[in-house]
């Protein structure tokens, strides 16, 4: 059975080298690449979204950027003469590729992130309505992650958080605003929980909740599809500092 790239390279001792010249042109047709150390071949799109795919780079860019614009997919067939799986192969592959670049870039707890805005909508699909909750870190505009489900429910909010979670550095100061949906508050004191210390070495260990957490909620009430009154409140923290957070994040933002 053949093995992936990666396992096949892991052994090398040049492995992980930057600028030490390992690396050679080879072959003229294909655009490869050898090892100098252990003679290994690689094509020079492994491990990119273009893996394994062989029409040019340009027309695949093209075809991602307009399905993630909501451009019809027979549209993209007639327009670039190409198949149906294709097209359905293009956006898996893409899609499974910015899946593990969000995994292994933003997901390793090592985010300052202070100010997080969450926020659920209602999709239409073929003979059902999903839910889409989605986090964004107000001060880079970085999207946290995402979730789908088929009920606006306290799992779909816990499985927000704990996304959110993935990203954050741990036991920092952290303002998290939401609607006025009653799940999130007590979703986000679930996930946002650490063991304390325990004197005995009987029973289970209490969970308490970050020191630094706030959460603010935002309700807006409309009237013809116009926003006629907005109530802030905070259900967890002082709302000077939550007030402050605010001011630094949103400054930075500008900028």
């Amino acid at each position: 059975m053949r093995r992936s790239y990666s396992a096949r390279t892991r052994a090398c001792p040049a492995r992980g080298q930057v600028g030490a010249k390992t690396i050679v042109r080879y072959g003229q047709k294909r655009e490869r690449y050898q090892w100098k150390v252990c003679q290994k071949t690689f094509s020079a799109r492994q491990g990119t979204m273009f893996e394994g795919l062989r029409k040019p780079v340009e027309l695949i860019v093209i075809v991602v950027t307009r399905l993630s614009y909501g451009c019809p997919l027979q549209a993209i067939v007639h327009a670039y003469d190409l198949d149906e799986r294709t097209v359905a192969r293009y956006q898996k592959q893409v899609g499974n590729h910015c899946q593990k670049v969000h995994e292994e870039r933003v997901m390793q707890k090592h985010l300052d992130l202070q100010h997080v805005q969450a926020d659920e909508i209602r999709v239409k699909a073929c003979r059902k309505i999903p839910w889409i909750a989605m986090a964004l870190q107000i001060k880079t505009r970085l999207w946290l992650g995402g979730v789908v489900s088929e009920h606006r429910n306290r799992h779909l909010a816990d499985a927000l958080f704990h996304l959110v979670k993935q990203c954050y550095l741990p036991l920092q100061e952290l303002l998290v605003v939401t609607d006025g949906w009653a799940a999130y508050p007590k979703s986000i004191r679930r996930v946002f929980r650490e063991k304390a210390l325990r004197q005995a070495r009987q029973g289970r260990c209490r969970l308490l909740a970050w020191p630094g957490l706030l959460i603010g909620t935002v309700i807006k009430r409309t009237e013809r599809k116009h926003v006629v009154e907005v109530v802030r409140r905070m259900a967890q923290g002082l709302e000077e500092r939550a007030i402050q957070l605010l001011a630094s994040t949103e400054r930075a933002a500008m900028f």
